[in-house]
This record gives structure tokens, sequence and C-alpha cells, in this order.
């Protein structure tokens, strides 16, 4: 078959999941020989993009009264003008619009009816639960407009329940492709040095939002009498560290919490870690519990909705704990006496190749 020409649109390269998932797949497919663009809608790049694979910048300039109001449609004719520039004689395949705000501006895109919309979160519960009365109604019709009659992916099928039943969203057509993960590579990485080598510690990877619930992550650090560290690997704006600071302090474990900061390369913390502890009040995919896994880590992750329980079955299941802090240190000092094998089989399922495989056959590749 000929190669397919691919684009992902995205809101930005920043540090987050999503685009660490973008990335993945663009360079899996590159090597595939496929013709592979990023559509950035911002000038942010935290990740370096592989030779093979076009970045296309679509930057607003616009800084007038109108803003915001006029935001999504100007944008969208500023992704259609560079669509049409780079791919007025070429028809594109495949066309992956990722994380909520992409998603508007691609609604409105005319060049990009056919895109398949792919949900990294919980995208309706969460924009939702800010609001109430008017403003609630509106967020939801706003919703609707963006996704009804699409094609959405989620990845996990859990989401599909959020997207449906909190927001309304009725689909084109919607399946679940649990996100890629290079098993080997983040294997191959994790046999680098790590700087907490030799040290008892526990590892917490995710950035300073209220979702990720930081409260209960110290709370059930301090319940399970752990002796070792808590590493946290991640962050947030400076407000958001100070109180996190803040936090562990008024929890008592503020001289055991190392605020470690954000690497390129967490693997060598996942390999050394005792265990991985997710605290989160709701999750899409977390790629924390698969990456930490293949390290050979055991983890113990809140059973929030929607993708822990997907990822940690048959006995990776007894690292499931209730949304409370007292479940989750208990849950802890279960797994830590007793650790969960942890089957290559289990992983598979969430490799590179296997998921690739299922968004090229989105295409009919």
């Amino acid at each position: 078959m000929n190669p397919l020409i691919i684009v992902f649109i995205i809101d930005g390269m920043s540090r987050g999941g999503a685009e660490k998932v973008v990335l993945t797949l663009a360079c899996a497919m590159s090597k595939q020989g496929h013709d592979v663009s990023i559509i950035s809608l911002r000038s942010e790049q935290a990740y370096l993009i592989p030779e093979g694979i076009r970045l296309l910048l679509v930057e607003d300039r616009y800084h007038g009264p109108f803003h915001r109001l006029t935001e999504v449609r100007r944008r969208a004719r500023q992704l259609d003008s560079v669509l049409s520039q780079h791919f007025s004689d070429r028809k594109i395949d495949l066309a992956i619009s990722n994380l909520p705000m992409t998603d508007r501006i691609v609604a409105a895109s005319g060049r990009l009816q056919d895109a398949w919309m792919c949900l990294h979160g919980t995208v309706a519960a969460t924009q939702l639960s800010r609001r109430a009365g008017i403003l609630r109604f509106l967020k939801k019709c706003q919703l609707q407009h963006t996704y009804n009659g699409r094609k959405l992916i989620t990845v996990s099928s859990g989401l599909q329940l959020d997207i449906k039943e909190v927001g309304g969203v009725r689909p084109e057509r919607m399946i679940t492709i649990h996100n890629p993960y290079d098993l080997d590579e983040i294997r191959k990485l994790s046999r680098h040095e790590c700087p907490m080598e030799g040290e008892r510690f526990l590892l917490h990877v995710g950035r300073f939002n209220p979702v990720k619930r930081h409260d209960r992550l110290f709370e059930a650090f301090r319940l399970s009498k752990y002796p070792g560290k808590l590493v946290l690997l991640g962050g947030g704006n400076a407000k958001q560290e100070q109180e996190m600071h803040r936090l562990c302090l008024q929890m008592g474990v503020g001289n055991r919490v190392i605020f470690a900061g954000f690497t390129p390369n967490p693997y060598p913390y996942m390999r050394a870690a005792e265990a991985l502890l997710l605290s989160s009040d709701s999750e899409g995919l977390p790629n924390v519990l698969i990456e930490t896994l293949a390290c050979g880590t055991p983890v113990v992750s809140t059973n929030c909705p929607y993708g822990p329980q997907e990822i940690l079955i048959e006995d990776l299941a007894r690292g499931l704990s209730e949304l409370s802090a007292e479940s989750l240190a208990h849950c802890l000092n279960d797994i830590l006496s007793n650790p969960p094998v942890i089957s290559p089989r289990l992983l598979d399922r969430f490799s590179v190749q296997n998921i690739t495989n299922q968004y090229l056959a989105l295409a009919g590749y």
C-alpha cells in the first residue's frame, strides 16, 4: 500500500501526556514510511521533534479587544490557511485532533470535517464540574456543538461514558484506542542512573493540579508510615509550587518530600522507586502507571474514573484503592509487603506497534 499522509493537530507541544502520545505515534508512523506532520497551535515546544516529522506552527498574533470572542473561528481560518499552503494538492488520509481547545478549532475548520478527535481525559466531567446554572448549560452546548456527529477516539473505554452520559454528546462514531508505549525504549532509558539511587523512596509523577489530589497523596504517605521519602516529579507555576510546599508541611511530611521538578527521562526514578502512587480523582489513561510497570516497579492507584482499572487487571488489580487516603495507604502497605507479578503479557497490549496499527486502520491501511 502507498504511504499515508497523516496530520496531528494539537494546542502545543508542552510537557503533557497528550503531547507525548502524539509524538510517540508520529515517530512510529514516520518510521513506517508515512508522511507525518504535527500542527501546533502554540509555539511552546518541550520535546525535540525527530527528523522526518514536519512541524507546522499556527501561531495566533491577534491581541485585539475581541480576542476571546473571535478566537475559535479566527484560529480555524488560520489553520485552514496553513493546510491549504502545505496540502493544496495532496489529500490528507488521516487527521487527528488532540485536546479540547484544538477540537473546537478543528470543528470550525472547513478542511478537517473528516478528522478524528482524540479525548485524552474527562472532557465533560472536568469542564462541567466547575460550572452551574446557565454557565453549565452553555458549556454543555459548546461540548455538543464540538463533538456531535464527529468521529471520536477515547484512550480508555470509560471515557466514552463521560462524553456521552455526562456531556450528552452523540458522535457519528466512537472507538477506544489505548495510548502507545515504546516498552523496549522505556526499559532502556530506565537503566540510566537515578539521582535517588540506593535510597528508599516512593514516586508520584504529575503536574500540580487539583484533580491529582496531592492532599490525599501526602495524607496516605503519612498514614502508611513508610520509612523512606516521597519524590514528586512534575510541577506547576510558582503559586502552585508554594501551595504544595505549604500542604506537605501542614500534613507533617515536609521533611520527607522531595520536589524533583520536570525531567525528560523519568524512567530511572520509576525503576529505582519501591512503588509509584497515583492519588487522582479522575484520569483518562494514566501513562505513568504503564510506564512504571514497564520499568518493573509496582503501582498503587485510586480506582478513579476512568482509566486505572483498565490497566490494573488480574494480580495488578490489588494496587487499586478506594478514593480515600486511608484506603490508598492500606493498599500501598499491602503492595509493598507482597508485590504483584508484572506479566509482560499485560503490557504488550499497550505496545507502540499494536496501537499504531489500530490508528492506521482508521485510514484503511
